[in-house]
């Protein structure tokens, strides 16, 4: 333990303090553009899965057209009926990633932009689908859809182009089996009493959350991506802030927001950061502190009921950059002493490390960054 006068000589050393929480704001911005990549092709967000149940429920207000009527191709639209109010699926929803953003009774558009192969990119506002209060549009332009917040293509042929108008309770999803024998959630448009069956997004899961390639890309700035980008300027701004005000009273007191930032930055620095990392802690300390930043703002963030209600870390895709990016500093920076004892571990017989410890040991060191991203 350092002696108080050397740990008050070492807080006094505000330049050194500044230049740290610099490299903390450009790390921030190094995981972040790597985070928006993963979740622009993300199909892990648990509400939307195309096999997830829970979602089939969360049209209550809709009304549900998977009845009889509703058979493939171009029939009546039939008439609608309500189900009774599912809470749990209503809460999911709220929560779920979306192409609008709410900030309490208001939708607040995002930018649109969507590849369709053979047909090129195109950019436009979500505010072009005239969402109501669930995040399903009234309209439909150039063939895409809004249904709960998720933007759709049209694909059957016939559905005129341009800016049409749908009006209430349009859209209706039903469940179907797929030609692999798995049960999906397909969604309809119903225009001039003809349905339309659409297609969700292309994802990269490879169908590992029911996702895969189907008619059009979507890499459209989502509510998950705007949380990010709102959490990282503030944080930046924060980060900027303290250092300039350290660099102004070099020698002094903290003051202000350096008083509130100064004890939580040396807790992971004192008892995180060089009790685990050794004598190379400062090494990796931006990004030990950028991540911890990083999640700590966006699950403060998430808590604000009016500001979009977004479950930014309990997407996969978010959770996933993050353990990619932990396992990749972890294992390029390791030393002798880290690869001895996890591919031969002194001190064991070597039978035993050979069929057992070091294949566990190997296995151990990809089932770390799986599991924290699944927590």
């Amino acid at each position: 333990m350092p002696t108080f006068a050397a740990l008050l000589k070492r807080l006094l050393n505000r330049k050194k303090f500044g230049d740290q929480m610099r490299k903390i704001f450009l790390t921030l911005f190094w995981v972040l553009g790597l985070t928006i990549t993963m979740v622009a092709q993300d199909h892990s967000e648990g509400t939307h899965h195309e096999g997830d149940a829970t979602h089939s429920e969360a049209t209550a207000d809709h009304g549900d057209h998977g009845d009889a009527t509703h058979e493939e191709g171009h029939e009546g639209c039939g008439d609608s009926h309500h189900k009774d109010f599912d809470p749990g699926a209503t809460a999911f929803h709220h929560i779920s990633d979306q192409n609008i953003y709410n900030i309490g009774p208001f939708h607040l558009p995002l930018p649109v932009i969507v590849y369709v192969p053979g047909e090129g990119v195109q950019f436009f506002s979500s505010s072009k689908f005239h969402a109501d209060a669930h995040g399903t549009g009234e309209f439909a332009y150039n063939g895409f859809v809004l249904y709960e917040g998720i933007i759709r293509r049209v694909v059957d042929g016939g559905f005129p182009e341009g800016h049409v108008e749908l009006g209430h309770h349009m859209l209706f999803h039903k469940r179907e089996t797929a030609e692999d024998g798995v049960e999906k959630e397909v969604v309809y448009v119903c225009h001039n009493d003809q349905t339309f069956k659409t297609d969700n997004k292309s994802t990269a899961d490879g169908g590992l959350f029911g996702g895969g390639v189907t008619s059009f890309y979507d890499f459209s700035i989502t509510k998950n991506v705007m949380s990010m980008i709102l959490v990282v300027f503030l944080l930046s701004w924060l980060f900027l802030t303290v250092a300039k005000s350290y660099n102004k009273r070099d020698g002094m007191a903290p003051k202000g927001i350096q008083s509130f930032m100064e004890p939580i930055f040396m807790f992971i620095q004192d008892e995180v950061a060089k009790p685990f990392l050794g004598h190379k802690w400062e090494k990796f300390l931006p990004f030990l502190q950028a991540l911890f930043f990083f999640i700590l703002g966006l699950n403060l963030f998430g808590q604000i009921p009016f500001l979009g209600g977004s479950n930014v870390t309990g997407n996969l895709a978010v959770t996933a950059v993050l353990a990619i990016l932990t396992f990749f500093v972890v294992n390029f920076n390791g030393n002798k002493h880290y690869w001895g004892h996890a591919l031969w571990m002194p001190g064991v017989p070597a039978l035993l490390k050979i069929f057992i410890i070091t294949p566990v040991e190997i296995l151990g060191l990809f089932i770390k960054p799986l599991t924290l991203a699944l927590r």
